[in-house]
């Protein structure tokens, strides 16, 4: 992309809140589960949207606002999907209770298996590139390797569900949050896992009874933040034993039952979260005060992710389908 191109070299500037819609892509005739820019800086024009649709799709969302690929390897709603880090192939997983890794260019799968259980969370391990870890309508959560077609270790709670997984910096840990049985006790909410041994670390980390539908890392410092069903997104360290500031809380946006994701900026100094009244709300990470909100969609907005080197571009993406891109 021609608008990427000089900023490749340069350090990411100052994130700035986008004014204006420059691209409105509505080609999904369902829900839109979740949207990532690739994470290859040179091919950063590309955007992955996974929708209740059963299809997944790849767009040119910075030059052009077009659909480049539909991919329809799935039979049910495509809950997850993620890009690989080398930008070439996608893994998802869906209601279908597959988990397929898709060749871009070509559109074949490369790698398929069918899970005894509806897939919701997916993430690829940060540093080693063939492993990653799939989650949702079970109590286990499993680790794969692709090169060998099959399951590593299997990560056992007393949970319902997981509705997102997060790895930690190096990837020795990681983050589950779930939907844990019993919600007169409000631990198991988010669990400590250990990578290579499948030991839990800790499942006392959120006091509060709410279940949180998604997990994010701050870009350069020890913390993450969870978005909560109580209205709220509450951060906490990346470091044992995970403490929450209780000083700090994201209060504004609207949660209500749907799967909203949040993201910091990448110099971290916003976060910036959909709401289920279809606004994005801009945050200051530091003191956790509003900025200002953006009107977005009309129904949900469940996604809204800064683009990973131009300073100002947003996607944001709700529950009638629809993709936006602002600047």
């Amino acid at each position: 992309s021609e608008l990427i191109r000089p900023y490749l070299g340069s350090k990411y500037k100052l994130t700035e809140v986008p004014k204006r819609l420059i691209f409105y892509m509505s080609k999904h005739s369902a829900p839109v589960n979740e949207i990532q820019w690739c994470p290859v800086r040179e091919q950063s024009h590309m955007l992955l949207s996974a929708s209740m649709d059963k299809t997944v799709k790849v767009w040119d969302a910075v030059d052009t606002g077009c659909c480049l690929k539909t991919y329809s390897c799935h039979t049910c709603a495509v809950r997850a999907a993620r890009w690989s880090s080398c930008g070439r192939r996608i893994l998802s997983g869906g209601f279908d209770s597959m988990v397929h890794l898709t060749d871009v260019e070509t559109g074949k799968q490369i790698f398929s298996s069918k899970n005894e259980f509806r897939i919701s969370a997916l993430k690829f391990h940060p540093t080693e590139s063939n492993i990653f870890i799939c989650g949702g309508f079970s109590p286990e959560v499993k680790a794969w390797d692709i090169r060998t077609s099959k399951v590593l270790r299997v990560y056992k709670a007393a949970i319902q569900q997981t509705l997102d997984i997060l790895f930690l910096p190096e990837g020795r840990e990681f983050l589950t949050s779930t939907d844990a049985v019993s919600r007169d006790s409000a631990d198991r909410t988010i669990i400590a896992w250990d990578f290579q041994s499948a030991a839990k670390i800790s499942n006392q980390i959120f006091h509060e009874r709410y279940t949180c539908p998604s997990l994010t890392l701050h870009p350069k410092e020890s913390m993450f933040v969870a978005q909560t069903n109580g209205n709220y997104a509450c951060l906490f360290s990346a470091q044992r034993p995970y403490r929450i500031n209780k000083k700090k809380r994201y209060e504004g946006h609207k949660v209500e039952g749907f799967a909203v994701g949040c993201e910091f900026s990448p110099d971290g100094t916003l976060l910036v979260t959909g709401s289920s009244d279809g606004k994005v709300f801009f945050y200051n990470c530091h003191t956790a005060g509003i900025i200002c909100t953006l009107s977005a969609h009309k129904e949900a907005c469940v996604s809204a992710i800064f683009h990973p080197v131009l300073p100002s571009l947003l996607a944001t993406c709700d529950w009638a389908g629809e993709i936006k891109i602002w600047q």
